[in-house]
């Protein structure tokens, strides 16, 4: 029977011992103090199964560890099997992994969002960083601000292809979350131990807020619609009073909706920003900690000044994390040039998405973080929503590399991508196939992900 070597990536501690145990048994939960937060020590025996946790989500990671063990099957939504059996040995982990879900730019549904999460959980990813606002949609309702989402949930065209040119698709496209959506997303995401970060972005990034209220922006005589193209609108909010009072109020409605001590500001590519701009970031940075949680903000919001503490997400590379440390911040990484999802996985032309850096499932697996310490709170995959118009695109660009990031962040090198290899055929497709995920096969596309003349494809 296999053990824990071909069953489970390899996390911060794994010792096999001889032996099976029987599937499903009792479990017993035992309170762990000393283990980290959302850590857990699970240790299977033939006469049972222990499971410590330093809280509900540590229990929740060891249960997910569990179903793995059991094999893919434990992952339909229906039992198929019984007589299952456990290798015997100790696990123990404490996770620092999320993945980033852009909804802005192409809305994904309630469901799909839950969906997604249930697809992180079964990875043992426990934050979902949602990128909320863009210059392409707003989508989170906010009762004070209804044209919100009435105006700037929509847009009447996207651009084909990857670059800004005259090309439209001619669809509108739009949607947003009610209130009451985004706590059961955070409700949902909760019980299976995964943090919902909300992103609602600022100074730059934020023509959709502008075309419903023109008064935020730089002209309000302009007459601003939802962007329809790609890439880095030059539209930056008008830094006034009234502007950083309006933003004041929306965040105020999103710390009610998500009780994530971590919460996003954006502040990334800000063409022509002013030391107003970086003086409007700060002061809702400012906020935000007067409020008891920790801002984010993309490793540009370090050249805004003098800031109070934050989580930086260094995105464009290691030096930029280099400096947040010194400068007294936290770090997520998310290198551009490593972990965006959405970028191309070959260069074979029938490659639906070919945008982007060139990064294969090797090259994720073999990523290792430039930074370590205290300062260092995790690890994070992008998935921008660009060129990911439906959720079957979605599944193409993030697995089996999700898969591949999943196991980089619970281990450091050397890797051994043959040995991952044959794991992931035994034992990660498998599980995607019963979790009905249209993933990318490692010999290339299927014909139907291939299919031309969808957004994404150069024309």
């Amino acid at each position: 029977m296999p053990g824990f070597a071909t069953l489970l990536p390899r996390p911060v501690s794994v010792t096999e011992a001889p032996g099976s145990c029987p599937w499903p048994a009792p479990v017993a939960v035992r309170a762990d103090p000393d283990l980290p937060a959302e850590g857990y020590r699970l240790a299977i025996t033939p006469g049972g199964i222990t499971l410590s946790a330093a809280d509900s989500a540590g229990e929740h990671h060891g249960r997910q560890t569990l179903r793995q063990l059991a094999g893919p099957d434990a992952f339909r939504a229906a039992s198929l099997h019984s007589g299952l059996v456990l290798p015997c040995g100790v696990v123990e982990d404490s996770p620092r992994r999320g993945c980033l879900l852009d909804v802005a730019r192409h809305f994904r549904t309630k469901a799909e969002v839950l969906r997604f999460v249930d697809l992180l959980a079964a990875h043992k990813l426990n934050v979902l960083n949602l990128h909320l606002t863009d210059d392409q949609g707003w989508r989170i309702e906010v009762p004070q601000f209804p044209k919100l989402t009435s105006a700037g949930g929509w847009r009447r065209s996207s651009m084909v292809g990857r670059h800004d040119g005259p090309e439209r698709d001619g669809r509108p496209h739009g949607g947003f979350y009610t209130t009451a959506d985004l706590r059961e997303i955070v409700a949902y995401a909760a019980e299976r131990a995964v943090t919902v970060v909300p992103e609602i972005d600022l100074p730059g990034h934020a023509r959709a807020a502008i075309a419903a209220y023109p008064e935020l922006g730089p002209d309000p005589a302009a007459g601003w619609e939802v962007w329809t193209a790609w890439g880095i609108s030059t539209a930056l909010l008008d830094p006034s009073e009234s502007t950083v009072d309006f933003f004041r109020a929306v965040f105020d409605h999103v710390l009610d909706i998500f009780p994530s001590p971590v919460i996003g500001l954006g502040g990334d590519e800000v063409p022509g920003a002013t030391e107003a701009h970086g003086r409007l970031v700060r002061t809702i940075a400012e906020h935000l900690t007067a409020r008891g949680r920790t801002p984010l903000g993309w490793d540009e919001v370090l050249d805004t000044g003098p800031l109070p503490p934050m989580v930086i997400g260094v995105w464009r590379d290691g030096a930029h994390g280099a400096r947040a440390t010194e400068l007294g911040h936290d770090v997520v990484l998310c290198p551009e040039d490593r972990l965006y999802l959405d970028h191309r996985q070959s260069d074979h032309p029938d490659e639906p998405i070919p945008v982007g850096y060139r990064r294969t499932l090797k090259d994720v697996y073999r990523y290792e973080p430039d930074l370590a310490g205290p300062r260092l709170r995790g690890v994070q995959a992008q998935l921008w929503s660009e060129h990911l118009d439906s959720m079957r695109r979605v599944d193409y660009a993030a697995f089996p590399r999700l898969c591949a990031f999943a196991e980089v962040a619970w281990s450091s090198g050397p890797r051994d991508f043959a040995e991952f290899l044959a794991r992931l055929r035994e034992h990660h497709l498998p599980r995607l196939d019963a979790l009905g995920v249209e993933y990318r096969p490692l010999d290339g596309p299927h014909p139907w992900q291939t299919r031309p003349g969808v957004p994404g494809r150069p024309r």
